[in-house]
């Protein structure tokens, strides 16, 4: 009985090390599900809007999209989500620019039409940091929110910390991309986890209002996580919960139209 324990647990300690090394070496195609666009793609939407294109440190062009409102109150700086590209996360922009904000949308590397490959959040922190400070040639900080959606809101958290808008709007955070991990697959390697994107880490260091909007039927990231962090940031955090909204169209939601108003006038 010994010796049958013991391989028992040889054979569960190579599948833990063979789980680990997967995870480790495809974490990128498991998180970040891309759309490619072509370059010649052209994009197709109800209202007009500027194409940008943004140089990297390594050469690398970022797309991005240009939204304006007639009467423009400043600029939203909008991180989305993991999924697809420009492509349909430009329809978003009509939400904002009814509320007279300029909106920029950018897609990240390995996203529509931007060029590499995510290899590291280090890499996708600098990339949006740059394109921020470009905008800033256009725009006065004090008139720029940051907004981030689904696994855009770490990297927005990130952002803002590291500059100083004028507000921070979180679209279904999570905590972190560890708890997240724990959460959903208790039993999973975290250590190997390239992408920690501690969003509750990065607030520390913001001083602009953050407005938390969690759907309660979010069963991409828990409801829990908005909770998490409204307990820790009591007095920062302005958090609004939409009753039945899941994780998808967030943005098209009444009761966000609504409240994403007063957040913004104020």
């Amino acid at each position: 009985m010994k010796r049958i324990s013991l391989n028992f647990i040889k054979v569960i300690l190579a599948l833990y090390v063979v789980l680990s090394i997967v995870l480790y070496f495809y974490q990128e195609k498991l998180i970040f599900l891309p759309q490619k666009l072509e370059k010649t793609h052209h994009f197709n939407f109800s209202q007009e809007f500027e194409e940008l294109n943004f140089k990297t440190n390594d050469d690398k062009l970022i797309n991005g999209l240009l939204f304006k409102s007639e009467q423009s109150k400043g600029l939203i700086f909008y991180l989305h989500g993991n999924a697809g590209s420009l492509n349909s996360w430009g329809n978003i922009a009509k939400t904002y620019t009814d509320l007279n904000y300029d909106i920029f949308i950018l897609d990240y590397r390995g996203y529509g039409k931007s060029e590499g490959t995510i290899i590291s959040q280090k890499q996708l922190f600098e990339d949006n940091q740059m394109i921020y400070y470009e905008l800033l040639k256009n725009y006065n900080e004090e008139n720029i929110v940051i907004i981030g959606y689904s696994i855009g809101t770490g990297l927005a958290s990130k952002l803002a910390s590291d500059n100083n808008p004028k507000q921070l709007i979180l679209q279904a955070p999570y905590y972190s991309m560890t708890d997240i991990v724990q959460y959903k697959f208790p039993y999973s390697p975290t250590f190997v986890l390239k992408y920690k994107l501690s969003t509750y880490e990065y607030l520390k260091k913001c001083k602009m209002p953050i407005t938390i909007f969690h759907g309660t039927n979010d069963r991409v990231i828990y409801y829990g996580s908005s909770l998490k962090l409204k307990k820790e940031f009591k007095e920062q955090i302005n958090f609004i919960s939409l009753k039945d909204e899941g994780h998808n169209g967030m943005t098209y939601n009444k009761d966000y139209i609504k409240e994403i108003k007063k957040v913004l006038d104020k």
